[in-house]
């Protein structure tokens, strides 16, 4: 008598399954007859391979141990279990599909990696920015000189150097640059003026549109800290529209012309 739970062949007056334990129910011959029974590991097999690229390969490894399972079971059924189709679909199936999720979900993943490490470097300047006023209380509401700003904030107002960097610039001590003209200016620096900027890598770097960079976030854009201590991230179109000057904004032509491709940063010792 076949078990009708494995369909392993067991004693004709058995009780239980040898194989699993399945109480047995004695039949007749049609039932015995009647064909062989889809194995359950197979089913179980063919529905975690479909999963497999909707679970970001979490059902993967279950897949082929059931299509494995399935396999051994029926091959040992004497035919009285089928369903080898459905197993190897499920072995087969995590091979095939999980290479092409990860080509579906792989990008939208450096998206969000990208995002994380814009937010980071906002997070950066934005203690930059707390550091600036920090300095500018103990020294009569002076920002740090320009050419010493990076020295000046690490001596003064004990900034980590993990502050520095962006972690989507290239490597180097630091990533942003000050404007040089908020020197000059003080406290009389209009509030909405550029104070701390991304650029490439160095250290007590100055200037102003000329070494901004935005190839730190994919040329989408680039973080920036003004003069009033917010910091806001500026998509590359709105860059012409920055004020670097105590004078009135410059137009977007004359900004557009000061903000080249790709250009080494001046570096002032």
């Amino acid at each position: 008598m076949y078990c009708p739970k494995c369909g392993a062949l067991n004693p004709d007056h058995a009780r239980l399954c040898r194989a699993c334990g399945q109480v047995m129910t004695p039949g007749t011959p049609d039932d015995q007859a009647a064909g062989p029974r889809r194995c359950g590991w197979a089913v179980a097999a063919l529905v975690l391979g479909i999963l497999t690229p909707f679970t970001c390969g979490l059902t993967a490894v279950p897949s082929v141990i059931a299509g494995i399972i399935a396999l051994v079971m029926i091959g040992s059924s004497n035919g009285r279990l089928r369903g080898t189709g459905m197993a190897i679909v499920g072995i087969v199936a995590p091979i095939l599909l999980l290479p092409m999720a990860m080509g579906v979900l792989m990008p939208a993943l450096a998206r969000v990696r990208q995002l994380a490490w814009r937010t980071t470097c906002g997070t950066n300047l934005v203690g930059l920015g707390k550091a600036m006023y920090i300095y500018a209380n103990d020294y009569n509401d002076r920002f740090p000189t320009p050419s010493k700003w990076c020295d000046l904030l690490s001596q003064h107002a004990e900034v980590a150097p993990a502050t520095f960097r962006c972690k989507g610039g290239g490597e180097g001590p630091c990533n942003y640059a000050m404007n040089k003209v908020v020197e000059g200016l003080g406290p009389n620096a209009p509030p909405d003026m550029v104070l701390l900027f991304e650029t490439a890598p160095g250290w007590n770097q100055t200037g102003g549109a000329e070494i901004l960079t935005v190839e730190n976030h994919q040329g989408d854009g680039c973080n920036v800290l003004f003069v009033d201590g917010h910091v806001e991230f500026v998509k590359s179109e709105g860059l012409p529209k920055l004020r670097w000057t105590a004078e009135a904004t410059l137009t977007g032509q004359q900004v557009a012309g000061r903000l080249p491709a790709r250009r080494a940063p001046m570096i002032i010792d």
